[in-house]
């Protein structure tokens, strides 16, 4: 039995304009520019099993997208909106949710959960954790933080942003610290190792095996670290690791070094060996400042890829181990590039400071 005679596909001058736009934009669907190929081979005048042959297709989804097309021309394209189920919960709940969670505590608790919140606004506790997620709300989470009272510390920023922002000529810029009472740890059992769908798994208790502090200078510009274990933390390893540095830098370059307020960076001893090397320029962070070194992100760094999950069983094998390390790193080193100007850093202090005069009243 013969096939029936289809209706040709006639297009407007707009319309092949519009299909063949659709069918070559790159950041077009690839469903539409599917399907506007297809409807452009039909009109061509190419039968159903030529067109789905050509465009490497079935001949049902040719048959059928030719037919939407015929029906309602360029709409016809489009995907129907899928059916579902209609919102239970209107945007006035939504809001007085938001609005409860934001500025109400559930009574005797100090936080919200999302049981209470449920019983509090007659919502599931599963529509609760949605509308939170979806406005990035944890009541559950907190973040500390602490000020600064240096009554230097204005100055003090600018001259340690400036640092990172504008190098000096000739110079090299190092964020030094200690990173002190590393522990040589052993976990109470092995370390069970990662397998599909089971994390790697460790005992919550382990063995103390002795403490080791090290000492390091990161290289802002290259990233780069100079480090040092030492047993002890006081200003004579603090002067032998200045030592350390001078020896490793070129002569022809300034030392400019960031450090944090510790006494042992201040002593007498210390002063006078800076006196006979004045290459070294000392940059000091307001107190309570930490984050303004740049080595404690790396410290960061070391802590994570390595200290959090490793087992010594002395501290001459945590120094052996944190030295091969620190090796590696330095074969290809990452620099930590600093974005924030000293302006806005203390844009962002004064704006929680007034949040702060707010919240007592």
């Amino acid at each position: 039995m013969p096939s029936p005679k289809l209706d040709p596909v006639l297009l407007s001058d707009e319309e092949r304009s519009v299909l063949s736009g659709w069918s070559r934009r790159r950041k077009t669907a690839q469903a539409l520019a599917l399907r506007s190929r297809i409807v452009l081979r039909c009109a061509e005048g190419g039968s159903i099993g030529e067109v789905a042959q050509s465009v490497g297709v079935s001949r049902n989804m040719v048959s059928k997208w030719r037919s939407r097309f015929l029906a309602r021309r360029l709409e016809g394209l489009s995907d129907d909106p899928r059916p579902g189920r209609p919102r239970v919960i209107a945007d006035e709940r939504v809001e007085q949710l938001i609005t409860k969670t934001l500025e109400e505590t559930p009574g005797r608790d100090t936080h919200w959960s999302t049981r209470s919140m449920a019983v509090a606004t007659g919502m599931s506790q599963s529509a609760v954790s949605r509308i939170w997620r979806a406005f990035g709300l944890k009541p559950h989470a907190i973040e500390t933080w602490k000020l600064s009272t240096d009554p230097q510390f204005v100055d003090k920023v600018r001259d340690v942003v400036g640092l990172y922002l504008s190098p000096p000529d000739n110079a090299l810029v190092l964020a030094v610290d200690e990173k002190s009472q590393m522990q040589a740890i052993d976990r109470t059992a092995p370390i069970l190792p990662i397998m599909p769908t089971t994390p790697a798994r460790m005992t919550h208790d382990y063995i103390r095996h002795g403490t080791t502090s090290l000492f390091a200078a990161f290289d802002i510009n290259s990233g780069s670290v100079i480090a040092q274990h030492y047993r002890r933390h006081r200003h004579q390893e603090f002067l032998r690791f200045l030592k350390l540095i001078d020896a490793a830098v070129p002569k022809e370059l300034d030392l400019h070094l960031v450090l944090d307020n510790y006494a042992t960076h201040k002593t007498p001893k210390v002063k006078e060996w800076l006196i006979r090397h004045p290459r070294f320029h000392l940059h000091f962070t307001p107190t309570s400042s930490s984050w303004l070194n740049l080595v404690e992100r790396w410290f960061a760094e070391l802590t994570t890829r390595k200290l959090r999950r490793s087992a010594h069983r002395s501290i001459t094998a945590l120094e052996a181990d944190v030295r091969k390390w620190i090796n590696e790193w330095n074969k290809d080193p990452k620099p930590f590039v600093w974005t924030k100007t000293a302006d806005q850093i203390l844009d962002t202090l004064a704006a929680y400071c007034q949040r702060i005069n707010d919240s007592r009243h």
